[in-house]
């Protein structure tokens, strides 16, 4: 037996197979033991959880094997029932923190890919707290999991206390989880492989089956990563959190801009849009006086033009360690005018989810 044992979420399902043969096992326990993980959402090994599963399957997971199942520390439900936070516990004593979104005909879930983050965004939440460590492809799966998990019984009641605006649609039909950004704590370009390792699990048509198209990956510019997407051509959305038109204003939002200057990071995104023929989702929040003047809407405008883009305005939401503030939605329409009559530039203003329980983009972190 090993002492070591082994996370099957961070197993593709024919690394599962490979394994059970070590074992001595057939590919149709490997089979039956991965739908019970991922369409079943089980969360041990036992008869109850995974039934049809042999005994000495079992006994033999038991005994090598782990069911890397996150532990809910603390869930947190916005006072509107659209959102609710999950506090995780990881095996080693950190935590992440995991969100589930309702919107109107989908569920998103926005998962971590890190403890912390190492790129130290102003204004960001989880950037003021520092860096611990990566995720391993298994912690980041297993967050996709907790949500899908969290969606199975329908017949509870809804999120928050009281009727659920979702409540009559949930009744007709269960919601499912199809949509997974990677827009918690962490830069998951810095973690590249492990996101990517997890990506391919979540994407498994025997297992949660998420589209490529419903996977958002977001990064604050890490120009290698960009490069190596643009090179596997990966079918999954980019995100580029962009925040400002020039180095100068850039560097002093989000000092990875140090590393990867801006003129170099615009380089690698045409690069990565000509050679995957994708159009990439620009990232700008939006801080009243900062960076929402028709002037920056127009800097915007000059340094995208020519380049498949769209725009997502996110006004800031409040983390303790900014003192900037929203833009109000009178300067965020003005901003949008601007990009699409003057450069043909398409721009959503980000719905908001979760302020009130520190949900939203940039608010995710984890205490001392």
């Amino acid at each position: 037996m090993s002492s070591v044992r082994i996370n099957l979420y961070d197993l593709t399902r024919e690394e599962l197979r490979v394994q059970f043969a070590r074992w001595g096992f057939a590919g149709v326990h490997a089979e039956t033991v991965w739908n019970r993980m991922y369409l079943q959402a089980a969360d041990a090994f036992t008869p109850e959880a995974m039934p049809g599963v042999p005994a000495k399957v079992l006994d033999r997971l038991g005994a090598d094997a782990a069911l890397g199942v996150l532990p809910t520390a603390l869930e947190t439900d916005s006072s509107d029932g659209f959102t609710r936070k999950y506090l995780l516990a990881l095996a080693d004593g950190e935590r992440i923190e995991t969100v589930l979104m309702r919107f109107t005909g989908r569920v998103t879930a926005c998962i971590s890919s890190q403890v912390g983050c190492a790129m130290g965004c102003v204004f960001c939440a989880t950037g003021q707290m520092g860096y611990t460590r990566h995720l391993t492809p298994g912690e980041i799966v297993a967050q996709a999991v907790h949500v899908a998990r969290a969606l199975r019984p329908r017949r509870i009641s809804p999120l928050a206390s009281g009727p659920s605006p979702l409540a009559h649609e949930d009744a007709v039909a269960p919601p499912r989880l199809r949509n997974v950004v990677l827009m918690g704590m962490g830069e998951p370009l810095h973690n590249y492989d492990a996101v990517m390792h997890a990506i391919d699990i979540l994407r498994d048509s025997a297992g949660l089956a998420l589209a490529a198209e419903r996977i958002t990956v977001s990064t604050v510019g890490v120009v290698p990563g960009i490069l190596r997407l643009a090179q596997e051509k990966r079918p999954l959305h980019l995100a580029v959190s962009l925040h400002a038109a020039t180095q100068e204003e850039r560097a002093a939002l989000v000092p990875a801009a140090r590393k990867w200057p801006l003129a170099e990071l615009m380089a690698a995104c045409r690069t990565y849009s000509e050679t995957t023929g994708r159009r990439i989702f620009y990232e700008w929040t939006l801080i009243a006086g900062r960076n929402d003047t028709p002037a920056h809407a127009r800097a915007v405008g000059a340094l995208l033009h020519g380049l498949p883009a769209q725009v997502n305005l996110i006004p800031l939401n409040p983390t303790s360690g900014y003192d900037g503030a929203p833009t109000r939605s009178d300067a965020a329409k003005r901003f949008q005018q601007i990009l699409a009559a003057e450069f043909s530039l398409p721009s959503t203003v980000r719905q908001r989810r979760g302020l009130d329980i520190a949900a939203g983009c940039g608010q995710l972190a984890v205490g001392a």
